[in-house]
Parts: C-alpha cells; structure tokens; sequence
C-alpha cells in the first residue's frame, strides 16, 4: 500500500517500465505487422462499430440512459444485453440484474483463484493470492445480500462499496510485496479484480440511478445527482443518547458498570476463566449468531494476533479498561506479509463491538505497515478502547463504523480506509515519525465518486504525543493527504493542536486526486485549526453551512441512529 510520506503508487512507474519493454520487442516486429494491420484494420474497425451499435441498440432506452450514466457504459451494455427482459425491465430490475452479473463474476473470480491453490508460488506472491482470495469469498457475501427477497436492499450501497474495496485491496497486496505489474500471478489476480469492479461499479451506479425520482432520469447531467451523497435515513436517536440501530440490551451493555458480568465466557490467562487466550474463545463462539456473544477478557497483556472471521457475527470483546486489557502483536509488511495481513486484531464479521480494551502495534516506525486494528465489520462500534501503532495504525477498512472515547496514536495514514466511519469524542495524537517522514493522520480511499464513504472525526482533541511536542517544530503533522481518487474526509467540531501544519493537507502525488477529492473543516479550534493559509485544492472545502457538515454525521453518514444504540455506545447524532 504506502510505504514511508512520499511513497506513491507505484503503478505508474510498473506501467512505464512494462511499455518500455512492449515497446522495443514490439519494434522488432512493426514492418511485418504493418502490413496486416493495413489489410484488416478497416475491416476490424468495422465490425467492432458494428457490434457496439448492435449492443446499444439490443437494450431499451431506460437501459441505454442507465449504462451511459455508469462508469463504464460499455461493460454495462454488454452485460445489460444478455438479459431476457432487457427490453422492458425498469431500473430497480436493472439494478437487481446487475447484482447478479457482479456476483457471477464474482463467484468465476473466486473459483478461478481456487485453481491456482496448486501453483508454484514464491512466498510474497502466495501471501498476496491469498488475500484475493479470501477477498473474493467476502465480496460474494455481501454481493449475496443486496437483494432481499427479490427487492432492493436500502443498504445496498455500503455492501457494494465494500466489495468495490476488496479487489482494491487484492490488487494492493502485490504493491505491498513488491511484485511488479508483469508478475503473472498478480496479473491473473489484477485481470479478475479489474473485470468484477467495473460491474460492481455500474451495480453501484444502477442502484442509485432506480432510487432517484424518474424525471431526473433522462441524460447525461445526471451524473451530477448520482455523484453526490446517499443516505439512509431511517430509525432515531434514542432518549439515553445511543442510535436506535442498538438494541436496547447492547445499549444497557455498555452504559453498565460492568457489562462482564453479563459475559458468556471468560479468558483469563492465569486458567481462572473458560480459555487462557482470546483466540480460543473467538473459534469457539457461534458462527452467524443473531444474538449479542460477549466475551470478557480479564486484565493482562495478550500477545495474539486475533482474526474474527465473517462467519462471527454480533461479537463483543469487553476487557478490564484500556490499560488493563492490552491485545499486542508486532507483525508488519518486512515480515513479508499484505497491509491487510498486518493487523493485531483484524474482524470481518457483522455487528463486532469493543469495550475498554487497548489493540497494539509494536513493530515500530521503521517497519512500515503495522497495523494495530483492521474493522470490516459493518454496524461495528469501538468504545473506551485505545488504538497504538505507528503507520497505518487504525484501518477503517470498509462498511459503517462508530467509534467513541477512543485513543488513537499513529504517524504515517494512521486512520484510513474506505469505510463509512465516525470518529467521535476521542484523542487522536501523532507521534514521532522516522527522521525522513511527515505525518498524515487520515488517508482516506473511496475509489468511486457513488461510494457512500467517508472519514468524519468530530468533537475531537488532536494533540501532539510528548515524543512528537518536543520536536513537533521540525515534525511536519498534516491532516490527511488522498490515498485514493476520491477521498472524502470532514474534520469538526474538533480541537486541532498547534503541531497541524497551516496547509492542513497533504498531496499524495503531485496532482493526483485534488480536483476529485472531498476534504472539509468545520467549526474546529485550537492552535491549528486556522484556515488563511489552506490548501487551495479545488477539493478542499471550508465549510459554513451546517447543512453541508450534517452529511458528515452519525444520522447522515453511516445511518447511525438506525444500528448504534444497540451496540450501547453513546452518541451524538447530528452536529
């Protein structure tokens, strides 16, 4: 993924080098196939014409204006012309025909990956297959759910950009290990990954287009409805201040003083519980459980790296107090694994929340990639937890997430990744970095401009750690920098030290998203919250309007009144 502040990706120096090669072989040959290609091109060229026109005009005109609002209307077209029904379908059928079409190519993906298990693969190319692979069952999960009962799911959005961001993260694996663009292992991967996000993207593009009113549906400007924010609005908040997507019994669970009593288990590493490690008790908790499975986790420092599984769902993690209870491993990309291989504790399953516990990174600035806690969990909340590690500390990798009264410390993209993330009432401190590093807090990567995704932190302190204050004047802090194309983070409310560089944010690569990107600051003090000397990106936003900033909201962002106070975790809904 990123290695150090001013690594970029390095796609386009691979790319170069690839040309370069194509290039002088292909000169060998040009005089020989010049002659060909003057035979046969206009011939070429006129059945390729004549078969985009054919596929145009196979499809009805609520298909054909749907596909030219999609990202790529071709592959939509294509897919769009092999339903029976296309003729006389209407969008939400569109829509629910193009889940099917992603999660065929999913499954094909999938399988296709499944006959490579065989292969002869060095160490660093098998880490990364593996990651697609597993990245590729998820993705068929939540491709599963996007239909409910032959109708459109509300929820459709969260679920798409999630697989969206998991052959993102497949593709990212060979840039963490350094295995170039012609490495055929990861071009096999990248031709499935490409292929299955582009019509995951257009599944994206139809849900939205089926949600607006019909008379907004008639030509190309309507791109410049389905770019902008969707939401769910549903559910309220509650009179004790928690979304009413918790339960009642989650929301008690956590507003207790002691919610281990309520406990299904407990570990204890001294034998006085029913396991002596964490990892014990997860492999024997319920798969799919509807119900809330809570496990206490007595004081102690655990050196575990813990993987909670999409199979385990509505798992609570409750410890003694974050500095009581300390989850700790050091693994990082030197020990030749993925980012998304990296975490200490890494959850994929549904309905994950966390209580008084701290997840810990140790392998230090020098290592990279270390990732303290990775949360793929949608409708998951971290409460009263401290987070530690230096880069990529905290990974929001994908779906809604809620955390309150956390710690959060890092250097270099200590938050990111592509989920629907509020960050509320916590510390947020940047410490020291490498002597040849500037730190980034945020680095936030929604690929797609029809992603509901976003990194909001409000009512926050950022500070500087006393390792970072004593040399915070020669230690550049910025608040986040664009990982990805689309980039959306909002800072408000929040009180911003005086380590914040005036600039605020951070290019990522020259140029490199800042037209595209979504960056806001609303309301903030603090040393480092003025904004005279700015970035002047045409994506950066210094916002006035309340109704702008309420998009970045608990009851906004990530629906949280509809799912939070079940998890029992208190919260402020709008600003």
């Amino acid at each position: 993924m990123k290695s150090g502040y001013a690594k970029v990706d390095e796609e386009k120096a691979e790319n170069s080098k690839s040309r370069s090669v194509v290039v002088a072989l292909t000169s060998i040959l040009v005089v020989a196939a010049l002659v060909f290609v003057a035979v046969n091109a206009s011939v070429a060229s006129n059945d390729n014409a004549h078969h985009h026109r054919h596929a145009w005009r196979t499809v009805s005109k609520v298909a054909n204006t749907a596909c030219s609002n999609a990202r790529y209307p071709e592959r939509c077209i294509s897919s769009m012309a092999s339903y029976p029904s296309s003729q006389t379908a209407k969008l939400p059928d569109l829509a629910k025909f193009a889940f099917q079409v992603s999660l065929q190519r999913a499954q094909k993906a999938h399988d296709f990956a499944l006959t490579l298990q065989n292969k002869v693969m060095n160490e660093r190319e098998r880490a990364a297959w593996q990651d697609c692979l597993e990245l590729f069952e998820d993705t068929i999960d939540r491709l599963n759910v996007c239909s409910n009962n032959g109708s459109l799911h509300t929820d459709s959005p969260i679920w798409l950009s999630a697989a969206l961001t998991n052959q993102e993260t497949c593709l990212n694996g060979f840039r963490d290990l350094n295995l170039s663009a012609t490495n055929p292992i990861r071009a096999l991967m990248s031709s499935r990954a490409v292929n299955l996000s582009e019509l995951v993207s257009n599944s994206l593009s139809m849900f939205k287009l089926s949600t607006l009113p019909p008379k907004t549906i008639n030509n190309r400007r309507l791109l410049s409805v389905i770019n902008g924010d969707f939401h769910s609005h549903h559910g309220r908040e509650s009179k004790d201040g928690f979304p009413e997507w918790l339960s009642v019994g989650d929301r008690k669970l956590l507003q207790a003083s002691s919610p281990a009593s309520q406990a299904n288990v407990v570990v204890a590493q001294d034998g006085s519980g029913n396991y002596r490690t964490i990892t014990q008790a997860i492999n024997a908790a319920p798969q799919k459980s509807s119900k809330r499975y809570i496990i206490y986790i007595k004081a102690g420092t655990y050196k575990e790296n813990i993987d909670i599984s999409n199979k385990i769902t509505n798992l609570m993690l409750v410890g003694d107090g974050k500095d009581k209870n300390v989850v700790t491993a050091s693994k990082s990309v030197q020990d030749g694994v993925t980012t998304f291989k990296t975490a200490t504790v890494a959850v994929s399953g549904n309905g994950f929340v966390a209580r008084d516990m701290t997840f810990e990174n140790t392998a230090g600035a020098e290592k990279h990639q270390a990732v303290a806690l990775r949360v793929g969990s949608d409708r998951s909340a971290v409460y009263r937890c401290s987070i530690k590690g230096y880069q990529d500390t905290l990974y929001v990798y994908s779906l809604r997430q809620f955390y309150r009264e956390v710690d959060i410390y890092g250097t270099v993209d200590f938050i990111f990744g592509n989920a629907a993330v509020v960050i509320q009432n916590s510390n947020i401190m940047a410490r020291r970095p490498m002597s040849n590093q500037i730190n980034t807090i945020t680095a936030q990567a929604r690929t797609d401009p029809n992603e509901n995704t976003g990194i909001s932190v409000q009512n926050c302190i950022l500070s500087a750690s006393s390792d970072l204050e004593a040399v915070k004047g020669s230690i550049k802090t910025y608040l986040g920098r664009p990982w990805r194309e689309y980039s959306r983070t909002v800072f408000m409310q929040s009180t911003l030290g005086d380590h914040i560089d005036p600039a605020g944010w951070l290019e990522w690569d020259g140029n490199f998203a800042l037209s595209t990107l979504y960056y806001g600051e609303y309301s903030n003090t603090g040393g480092g919250a003025g904004t005279s000397k700015r970035v002047n990106w045409p994506g950066f936003h210094v916002l006035t309007s309340a109704t702008e900033a309420a998009k970045f909201t608990v009851a906004q962002l990530i629906s949280g009144i509809s799912w939070i106070p079940a998890t029992g975790v208190a919260y402020t809904s709008g600003l």
